[in-house]
C-alpha cells in the first residue's frame, strides 16, 4: 500500500475535497474512502490526514460538526463549503493538466 508520503505534494487535498464532494464524512470514514476507492493503494494516516482536515477547515474550504456517528459516538463530521467547491474544480483542473504532461514524459519511447 502507498504511504501518505507517495502522494504529491497537495494531492492529499484534492483526495479529501472529492471525498466530501459526495458527503459530509467524520476522519475515520474519509481515510476508508480514499483507501477503497484507490483499490486499496492509497492509505491516508491520521497524522496526515487531520493536520490537512484542519488546515482545509482554516481556508475556509470544508465545515465541521459534531454529530453521532453511524457506531454512536460522536464524531467530527467534516462538509465541503461553496468556496470549497470552487477549490476542488480548481485543484482537479491542476491535477488533469500535470498528470497529463506527467503521463507525457512517463509514456515518451
Amino acid at each position: 500500500m502507498g504511504k501518505p508520503n507517495d502522494l504529491v505534494q497537495g494531492t492529499l487535498d484534492l483526495l479529501i475535497l472529492k471525498t466530501l464532494s459526495l458527503d459530509a464524512m467524520h476522519g475515520w470514514a474519509i481515510a476508508k474512502r480514499i483507501q477503497q476507492v484507490s483499490g486499496e493503494v492509497l492509505q491516508v494516516q491520521q497524522g496526515s490526514l487531520y493536520p490537512a482536515l484542519h488546515r482545509l477547515e482554516q481556508q475556509g474550504w470544508i465545515k465541521a460538526k459534531w454529530q453521532e456517528s453511524e457506531t454512536g459516538r460522536q464524531a467530527k463530521f467534516y462538509a465541503l463549503t461553496a468556496a470549497g467547491r470552487k477549490q476542488l474544480e480548481a485543484e482537479a483542473a491542476n491535477w488533469s493538466r500535470l498528470s497529463a504532461a506527467i503521463n507525457l514524459i512517463v509514456s515518451e519511447v
